[in-house]
């Protein structure tokens, strides 16, 4: 073993805990190739032994707290992780290949989402409902009780934290299975919140692979809600065995944005943000801006100004921070080659590329953004999710050519409309299918506050801001007749 490999352990009830099985997965540094680190392989029995700790914890002290008790436990835990961001960052830089800037910038985002729902737990109230004469009626939100979620490697840190975020919040506690691909992060912050005081149970990491921990987390009789973000596949699947027992489920599954340029729209404002969308964390981002539809009228001048800003871009080692990091796994790497394989075999032409620098390790995972134009609509790269840095550009030839291209994957995410026509802003907005609309920027900053999810085949339910607790929560009708 290398001398500053170490062994990371399953995080139950507050204390590092092996695996039942005794076996291991290497952690790749994706910068190299290399490993650096191992982890615990998981199986059903650790899964067990977490969901009966979560299941003590809410019974004998997570529900006996009063609302405003737990929102101090998670505002502490947001200033602790604060005090702790560089440390996080450093790992999740290695871990998932993000530049420092993106790595910082997801540790901010947990200390962000910790901040925003330690507020909001005392805020979740139910209502009174006029009712017939002699009776008063009112609701109370209850939480779920156990939630398990099921947490992907290209956010790990803000994906825990809009979700165990959220359901910690409501009342619920948590057993989380990170992808095996990016675990590091999210075992120190539930050592974090334990340092806090968040009392064993509450926050349960058990690490290992998606169809051994998180089949037997999804399967588990001791879950109450599921929360997912992943593939439309995995997602199907998990659906499936939790309709078997009527568990509810949360579902992000990805999608194929367009960012829709019509010609009035202002193009210095827009190809930053059109660039920055799909290169961001090297494309590995479900609601990356993947699809490029512009007014014919701009079309040529918009894929110049595009090219000439995508041959800037440079590609390398997480700790150089550059434009563009590596991906996330070898098979990732491959998954985009295949696709830019497929568009070279329709004879789709690509525009511009980055560059990838010389300094980058050969053995690392890394891809050069690219443009692509005159991308037929039904053909591979602009119905699938590439996750990768690979932008899908077509023209349209009015607004209703727009709203049809726009809608026609099987996806509904998140939308960018460029334009500065109100009308048609609105218009737009309301005719695009999809879970967020953006007119005249892409993201709005990460949004904390802003309700997440998609339509479609992007899943259904919603995580961040106020909403995310209605998911994580159960409504109660209280009817009482009094004379």
């Amino acid at each position: 073993m290398e001398q500053n490999r170490r062994m990371q352990l399953n995080y139950i009830a507050n204390t590092s805990v092996p695996s039942a099985s005794g076996r291991t997965l290497p952690v790749i540094d994706p910068s190299d190739g290399q490993p650096f680190d191992e982890l615990q392989r998981s199986n059903a029995h650790d899964i067990d032994t977490a969901v009966h700790a979560a299941r003590k914890c809410h019974d004998a002290v997570w529900s006996k707290l009063s609302a405003a008790e737990r929102g101090r436990l998670l505002m502490k835990l947001s200033a602790k992780v604060a005090e702790h961001a560089d440390e996080l960052a450093a790992i999740e830089q290695r871990d998932c290949g993000k530049p420092t800037k993106q790595a910082r910038a997801d540790a901010i985002a947990l200390v962000r989402y910790f901040e925003f729902y330690a507020g909001a737990c005392d805020k979740l109230h139910g209502d009174t409902i006029p009712y017939l004469d002699g009776y008063s009626v009112l609701t109370w939100r209850e939480p779920h009780g156990v939630t398990g979620h099921i947490i992907p490697w290209n956010y790990p840190m803000q994906i825990f934290g809009r979700s165990v975020g959220g359901a910690l919040a409501a009342g619920n506690v948590c057993v989380i299975k990170p992808a095996e691909d990016a675990c590091l992060s999210l075992i120190r912050v539930a050592q974090l919140a334990a340092e806090v005081g968040f009392p064993a149970g509450a926050i349960n990491i058990v690490t290992g692979y998606g169809h051994e921990v998180g089949d037997a987390l999804a399967r588990h009789e001791g879950i109450d809600h599921i929360s997912f973000t992943g593939s439309p596949k995995v997602g199907t699947l998990i659906q499936q065995v939790a309709a078997e027992r009527h568990c509810p489920v949360t579902l992000e599954l990805g999608g194929k944005s367009p960012q829709i340029i019509f010609a009035d729209a202002d193009l210095d404002a827009a190809i930053p943000m059109v660039i920055n969308a799909i290169v961001q964390n090297a494309g590995q981002t479900c609601s990356a801006g993947s699809r490029l539809l512009v007014d014919q009228a701009i079309y040529e001048p918009l894929l110049e100004r595009l090219g000439q800003a995508f041959e800037n871009l440079r590609v390398g080692p997480a700790a150089m921070d550059l434009d563009v990091g590596p991906l996330i796994r070898q098979s990732q790497q491959q998954r985009v080659w295949d696709f830019l394989s497929d568009a070279h075999a329709a004879s789709i032409p690509i525009v511009a590329q980055g560059r990838i620098v010389d300094e980058a390790p050969e053995t690392g995972y890394y891809q050069a953004p690219a443009l692509l134009r005159d991308v037929p609509a039904y053909h591979r790269i602009a119905q699938e999710e590439v996750f990768g840095p690979v932008l899908a550009a077509m023209s349209f030839k009015d607004e209703d050519h727009a709203v049809e291209l726009a809608n026609a994957t099987q996806f509904g995410l998140v939308a960018g409309i460029w334009t500065r026509d109100g009308a048609r802003q609105f218009r737009m907005a309301r005719r695009v299918k999809s879970g967020q609309v953006f007119i005249n920027n892409y993201g709005a900053g990460g949004g904390v506050e802003l309700p997440f999810g998609g339509v479609k085949s992007s899943g259904y339910g919603r995580e961040k801001g106020f909403e995310a607790l209605l998911g994580f929560t159960t409504l109660k009708t209280v009817a009482i007749r009094h004379g």
